[in-house]
């Protein structure tokens, strides 16, 4: 009897379990996702298309984006924060909207008092591999005047 509980106990745990595991595919309802990933921190609505996002905290390297289709499926399930990504985006041309639909929300962002402008960084994994940070610069009126990408400072080792 003891044996057959644990047993039972032990089968319970483990397909509990499976929910926290389970990853996104391709074709799932946003409700779907919501149970797995939990509430997006931002959510847009554009035309017929309908995206989530989970911002990465401040010490976070990975933000996700779902994409959903008129139909509700799940089209797109990315993690953003990579260098493929930042390449997108364009100085002189690109705007805050465009660096959010490609990237998400900088966790923390800055404005300059000295140029009337803001800086947004994001915390990432470079190549996948290296402690970066990336900061993009936008003048007074939203548009990207530049980035750069150095080794996260906070990550620095000795």
């Amino acid at each position: 009897m003891r044996k057959t509980l644990s047993a039972y106990l032990l089968a319970a745990s483990l397909l509990a379990g499976c929910a926290i595991f389970q990853k996104p595919y391709l074709g799932m309802t946003e409700a779907e996702l919501i149970a797995i990933r939990g509430q997006p921190d931002y959510t847009y609505q554009e035309g017929n298309i309908r995206r989530l996002e989970w911002s990465a905290t401040e010490m976070g390297q990975f933000a996700y984006m779902a994409v959903f289709s008129t139909d509700g499926k799940l089209v797109a399930y990315n993690q953003v924060l990579t260098d493929e990504r930042f390449a997108l985006i364009i100085p002189g041309r690109s705007t805050q909207e465009d660096v959010i639909r490609l990237v998400g929300h900088a966790p923390k962002w800055n404005r300059w008092t000295f140029e009337d402008g803001q800086r947004w960084s994001y915390r990432y994994k470079e190549n996948g591999v290296w402690d970066a940070m990336m900061t993009i610069y936008f003048d007074r009126n939203g548009i990207v005047e530049g980035f750069t990408r150095e080794m996260d400072p906070l990550l620095l080792r000795d």
